[in-house]
């Protein structure tokens, strides 16, 4: 994982002198929420997690779920799912879909001034409803036996991305439905054989977010990053294995 793994960054680390706003993305929003010490050692000191690999299956649903809505998007009609669903929608149509669309260098962003902290978000998709109100849009994909759905704990995270984009495009004085929805993508595993294709049953879940946790957020992740290095979190696996190493007493030994 070399090539994808930068142990030591100099680039996107806070510096709290510096007058400039701080770009902060979703995903590390949702990485202060998880455990604020592994945040501060990314964002502050340079060192991020070590990635896991790129899910390629997953992408590819992402790829080709948006050139489907893309479709209708063009044409200004409602896809079949929706109707299925007796959602009274269609595609946003709006010329910054693929800067929206764009998490690594543009995505939506919005300065909060408070914070001097500019977050941004890369979004799947929008959907506009007949009131003119914007829904927002996340592809899932996976596959397990049984139901998909949202109500795992670890799933959390899921609500937090839908909750911060829709705060995200309210900022940027959009109307936004509190109802977003998850485009969830579930594999078949019992058909009788591969013969090259994987079949996915699709489920449209919607989810009523709040975003009122967002802001909070963003004073404590400024306070942080101004601050000293948070104590370990009893719940990171990450910490947990950094103080087990520790206490192994092997951090300064070469011949290891």
């Amino acid at each position: 994982m070399s090539e994808y793994y930068n142990p030591k960054r100099a680039r996107n680390v806070y510096d709290p002198s510096a007058k400039t706003p701080f770009r902060l993305s979703r995903s590390k929003i949702d990485l202060f929420v998880e455990c604020p010490r592994c945040f501060y050692i990314d964002r502050r000191l340079g060192v991020g997690r070590p990635p896991g690999f790129p899910f390629s299956l997953n992408s590819a649903v992402d790829t080709l779920l948006k050139k489907e809505f893309d479709i209708h998007r063009a044409d200004k009609t409602s896809h079949p799912l929706m109707k299925a669903y007796g959602l009274d929608a269609v595609p946003y149509d709006d010329p910054r879909m693929d800067e929206w669309r764009d998490a690594l260098r543009r995505g939506i962003t919005f300065h909060h001034v408070a914070t001097n902290l500019t977050v941004t978000g890369g979004i799947d998709d929008v959907w506009v409803d007949p009131k003119g109100e914007l829904i927002i849009v996340d592809y899932k994909a996976t596959a397990k036996a049984g139901e998909v759905s949202i109500d795992a704990e670890w799933q959390n995270g899921y609500k937090r991305q839908m909750e911060v984009y829709q705060w995200l495009f309210r900022k940027n004085t959009f109307a936004v439905s509190p109802t977003g929805y998850f485009v969830y993508c579930n594999g078949q595993t019992d058909r009788k054989a591969f013969d090259g294709k994987l079949e996915f049953t699709i489920k449209l879940i919607p989810y009523t977010g709040n975003d009122a946790w967002v802001e909070p957020a963003l004073s404590d992740i400024k306070k942080t990053l101004d601050g000293a290095l948070p104590l370990p979190s009893e719940n990171c696996d990450y910490c947990r294995y950094r103080e087990a190493v520790k206490e192994l007493g092997i951090e300064n030994d070469l011949s290891i």
